[in-house]
């Protein structure tokens, strides 16, 4: 398989994970809904200037809507990371895990938190409307 095709692959995964997601929280309270497409556009930003594991914890500390899309990052990263035992959860491995499994991590979430935040912002309602 070429270069190409797999980054295709791992692509449209990554679409197709995030799109069922968005989907499910659209089902949710209008409120709900507001505040997770908030939380969505702020998380990118968030793990670029606080780093992962701070982000992580802050999703964890705050309401339902953030909970929530720790558990959407959680449930994308875990079964991709044949270290990470599978009844871990992320925010513990990351405490713990190398600096080069960091920053693989930190990838890897930004990447699914791209579409995510895309989908969000097509389909949610806004904290405005």
């Amino acid at each position: 398989m070429s270069e190409l095709t797999k980054r295709q692959t791992l692509e449209q995964g990554r679409a197709h994970y995030a799109w069922g997601k968005i989907e499910a929280v659209n089902q949710l309270n209008d409120d709900l809904k507001k505040k997770y497409s908030s939380i969505t556009k702020k998380a990118p930003i968030l793990v670029l200037t606080n780093g992962l594991g701070l982000t992580l914890a802050y999703l964890l500390g705050k309401d339902e809507a953030h909970n929530l899309l720790y558990e959407h990052i959680q449930s994308w990263i875990l079964p991709k990371q044949p270290t990470i035992q599978s009844n871990k959860r992320l925010i513990k491995y990351i405490a713990k895990c190398s600096s080069t499994e960091y920053r693989q991590l930190t990838v890897e979430t930004l990447a699914i938190l791209n579409w995510i935040k895309r989908f969000a912002e097509s389909v949610l309602p806004t904290e405005e409307e």
